[in-house]
């Protein structure tokens, strides 16, 4: 990786070198042919009622530039038919027993990992991530359907027993209704998982929309939960942002969304007073002491890098202190520039988020920028590839500070006391995950505590799991993803209480 120092404002937008536009459609090496699924045969339960035609929107392969197929758009008599099947579907799947439903879910996790290879082709047509990164995903979405399978069984009751003389009490916890799912492109399949299954789990009924960029995986899920679940208990409804737009307006009873902070606030005034939960990404502190680790600076790289650092948790604002600053840069820098785009990790996943990074990049005013290099494979030379990059000794309001960047990219500050760093990790408005670096376990614990974010690692990042919550504060949003806790987004309790005998009190 090289590190220059800039003087002046870089006012162009950051262009890798261009080479001559390859024609040729790209294939892997063995790779087993690709088949899109098809969509007509299960998407809307209730296509007769919706008669207009569909439009169609492209879709583009990151990893190319190239047009690699066609999407259909639903509009208003496609959402509505989608959210009527689901509102049949809800009164059959609610009154299944706990137990019914659990075998449901885990025949559905079952088929996912039967069809895992379909699923990691179709999670890397729309979005160009590795092999390896998208079959971990895959594997991530069976066994969260598998989780919250056993977590349908399991639910606790807050209070329950004789609370007033005479009476016996009890709390039913009873499904929303009909959930309105969206979900955003950068993990398309896990992103949808971490909503539809505990929804699915408490009771509900599920239409998901997908980002207009990646509907493929989730075509496929919506083919194996009719026949895991039943007919129209999970929906996929592909579209544009108008799409989802009108699925948030719709008769659905609460919606989940997971994307932008502004989209987020539009979902909200939307909903009006229906539940809404909102996953609005994130800017997340990471706080590296002096005795930080010596595996801190590879393993940030590699958490920055995955999945090119289009990710709400990523690591992002690098905080040390003065004395171990001009160090944490060099060693970053590095770090950072032993990833390639192309070889170790995967592209941007559209124009409008290549444009938006490089507009980031040309704004900040950085003094050093450390960039590393791309190596696109063959006939990926026009494909979304962004370089790692670093950049220091910018102020504390710079655009690349403040702004969710969403790329393989990290900034570093300096400050000159912990508490000053608590503050620098503390001033923005996203509060969704952070991290502290540290060989004195107690001290990071201690920070970890007063940093202000919904998840927090010490010595690691974006280490998650299906038992542990995730969730935002402030403009990263609220509600619960993750763990049994994720269940009472989905779900509203209900009070019982029942006198216990018939024997009037006045005669």
């Amino acid at each position: 990786m090289t590190a220059e120092r800039n003087t002046e404002r870089n006012t162009e937008p950051f262009t890798e070198p261009n080479t001559e536009r390859n024609t040729e459609p790209f294939t892997e090496p063995n790779a087993e042919p690709f088949t899109e699924p098809n969509a007509d045969a299960y998407l809307w339960a209730e296509a007769s009622d919706a008669t207009e035609p569909d439009a169609t929107v492209p879709l583009i392969d990151p990893r190319t530039g190239r047009i690699r197929g066609s999407s259909p758009v639903a509009r208003g008599p496609r959402v509505a038919a989608a959210v009527r099947a689901a509102r049949r579907a809800f009164d059959g799947w609610r009154a299944r027993t706990p137990r019914e439903r659990s075998r449901a879910l885990d025949r559905l996790a079952g088929l996912i990992e039967e069809h895992a290879d379909a699923y990691v082709a179709l999670e890397r047509a729309g979005t160009g991530k590795p092999a390896h990164e998208a079959a971990g995903e895959v594997a991530n979405a069976a066994d969260l359907f598998r989780f919250y399978a056993w977590a349908a069984r399991t639910q606790p009751a807050p209070a329950a027993g004789g609370f007033v003389a005479g009476h016996e009490s009890w709390v039913r916890w009873e499904p929303l209704g009909v959930a309105g799912v969206v979900v955003p492109w950068n993990y398309p399949l896990m992103m949808a998982t971490w909503r539809c299954a505990p929804a699915l789990a408490a009771g509900n009924s599920v239409v998901v929309k997908p980002a207009e960029t990646t509907p493929d995986s989730l075509l496929l899920l919506a083919e194996h939960a009719g026949e895991a679940l039943g007919e129209a208990v999970l929906q996929t409804l592909p579209g544009d942002r108008e799409t989802g737009r009108l699925l948030v307006a719709s008769a659905v009873d609460m919606v989940a969304f997971t994307g932008s902070a502004e989209a987020g606030a539009d979902v909200a005034a939307r909903a009006g007073t229906r539940r809404v939960s909102l996953e609005l990404g994130g800017n997340s502190p990471v706080v590296v002491l002096p005795d930080a680790p010596e595996d801190t600076w590879s393993e940030l790289a590699l958490a920055t890098t995955y999945n090119a650092g289009q990710s709400c948790a990523v690591p992002a604002r690098v905080i040390t202190l003065r004395e171990n600053y001009e160090s944490a840069v060099s060693l970053l820098a590095d770090a950072m520039g032993e990833r390639r785009a192309g070889r170790d990790f995967g592209p941007l996943n559209n124009p409008d988020q290549m444009g938006r990074y490089d507009l980031l990049m040309a704004s900040s005013t950085a003094v050093v920028m450390a960039t590393g290099e791309s190596a696109p494979g063959t006939g990926e030379e026009d494909g979304f590839w962004r370089p790692t990059c670093v950049l220091a000794d910018l102020p504390d309001d710079d655009p690349a500070v403040l702004d969710e960047v969403f790329g393989p990219l990290l900034t570093v500050q300096a400050a000159d006391s912990v508490e000053e760093a608590v503050a620098l990790a503390n001033e923005v408005p996203q509060a969704l995950a952070a991290s502290v670096w540290t060989r004195d376990v107690a001290a990071g614990l201690d920070l970890a505590a007063r940093l202000n974010a919904g998840e927090a690692w010490l010595n690691c990042h974006l280490v998650q799991t299906a038992e542990l919550p995730h969730g935002g504060r402030g403009s990263s949003g609220h509600g619960t993803d993750l763990s049994t806790l994720a269940l009472h987004a989905y779900q509203r309790p209900k009070t019982i209480t029942a006198r216990l005998t018939l024997t009037p009190r006045f005669r």
